[in-house]
């Protein structure tokens, strides 16, 4: 049956074929064009289908989400302004010229609030505050990515890496354009990051949009630091101050002592250092092996384990445990007294083995400071400092 329905089928192609030739009719000629048309049809359908299929089921989905987001803050933004101008009727001013600063005075005088939390207290702030910001498409309609880092899954990251790296290449370049001037000898301005330091990974990860990895927040502080080494990075400083915070504003500049010189012709320097009721008198002698002497005794002297981390801790935030010999004698009542005395005397005199930036961030640590804390003493009338009676009504 199905070679009798094969031959069939081609015998009736042959007889459409040698009719349509001898005997041309408008029957066939209008069925020739109509199949012509239905053909063409069909390839211009297959061709808007191909169009349409050229977008990607994850670029469609990434639109939809966009176009759900922008509507989303576009809402938020007509009630931001919304909101606005009726604070500004409030308030009697012209709704036009009312700024942020105008918005969080009338909500401070309208809706006073007595909580302690800033960020418990009413406001209302511009939606680009609020919510954060999201990373725009990368690729175009065809689903092909704009950017030519895009498949290494942080484009912006690794355009950084590269800027650097050009920044680098021009920095060197301009070096030899000194040395070949006959200049070499003159010491370039040096980039001033004193009172600064470098900012953390959540906020380069906000300003790049980009999720990054311990190792490769790493990277980048290294290449950063490598870059503030070179002799003319005075050049690019308002690059390298985007990645840098200001540190809390130094109060009192200290007069560091200059070291003096002992027997064996190594740098030392003393102090005298006091807590609650306890004195010590510190020498820090450089050149060392990591020595620490207390009262003629090694860090031993202290039994506890916190006490002995207090003591090294200086020299430790420093980097220099184990290159300075450190002897301490130390009197008074108690051992919190004696370690806090003790540290206070090793922080002040690693001051003059440091720069100045370590300097600023002992500061900052609190190792220069003087601690006042004491016992309370006994109030009359009451069991203790703050502990009172028990009160029995009978």
């Amino acid at each position: 049956m199905a070679v009798l329905r094969e031959v069939l089928i081609f015998n009736l192609k042959c007889f459409r074929g040698v009719r349509s030739y001898f005997c041309p009719s408008p029957v066939f000629q209008c069925s020739s064009l109509s199949l012509n048309n239905a053909s063409s049809n069909v390839r211009n359908l297959d061709f808007e289908q191909s169009d349409t299929k050229k977008i990607s089921k994850a670029m469609k989905s990434y639109m939809e989400r966009a176009k759900v987001h922008d509507n989303f803050i576009k809402d938020q933004l007509h009630q931001y302004n919304l909101g606005k101008r009726h604070l500004a009727n409030m308030m009697g001013k012209d709704p036009e010229f009312f700024t942020q600063k105008d918005v969080d005075e009338a909500i401070r005088y309208l809706f006073p609030s007595g909580l302690f939390d800033p960020r418990a207290r009413p406001m209302m702030k511009h939606p680009d505050e609020i919510y954060p910001k999201r990373k725009a498409a990368e690729f175009d309609m065809n689903g092909r990515p704009f950017h030519s880092l895009f498949y290494t899954s942080k484009p912006n990251y690794y355009n950084l890496m590269h800027d650097l790296a050009v920044k680098f290449k021009e920095l060197d370049r301009h070096e030899d354009r000194m040395i070949s001037r006959g200049i070499r000898d003159q010491k370039p301005s040096e980039l001033f990051l004193f009172g600064s330091d470098w900012i953390p990974k959540e906020k380069i990860e906000s300003v790049l949009l980009e999720i990054l990895t311990d190792a490769q927040y790493s990277n980048l502080i290294k290449t950063l630091e490598r870059f503030t080494q070179h002799p003319y990075a005075i050049k690019e400083k308002n690059f390298v101050m985007q990645f840098r915070h200001q540190l809390a504003a130094q109060t009192e500049i200290q007069q560091v002592p200059e070291l003096m010189k002992d027997e064996s012709n190594r740098p030392y320097t003393t102090f005298s250092a006091r807590r609650k009721k306890s004195t010590a008198t510190v020498k820090v002698i450089g050149q060392g092996t990591g020595l620490l002497s207390i009262n003629g005794k090694d860090i031993h002297y202290f039994e506890r384990k916190q006490h002995k981390e207090q003591v090294i801790f200086p020299l430790e935030f420093c980097n220099v445990l184990g290159k300075v010999d450190v002897v301490a004698t130390c009197e008074g009542n108690g051992f919190s007294g004696k370690v806090g005395a003790i540290r206070l005397g090793i922080a002040m005199c690693l001051r003059s083995f440091v720069d100045a930036e370590t300097t600023e961030r002992m500061r900052l640590a609190g190792l220069l400071s003087f601690d006042p804390r004491k016992r309370e003493r006994k109030k009359p009338g009451q069991a203790g400092a703050r502990k009172k009676f028990t009160w029995k009504k009978r």
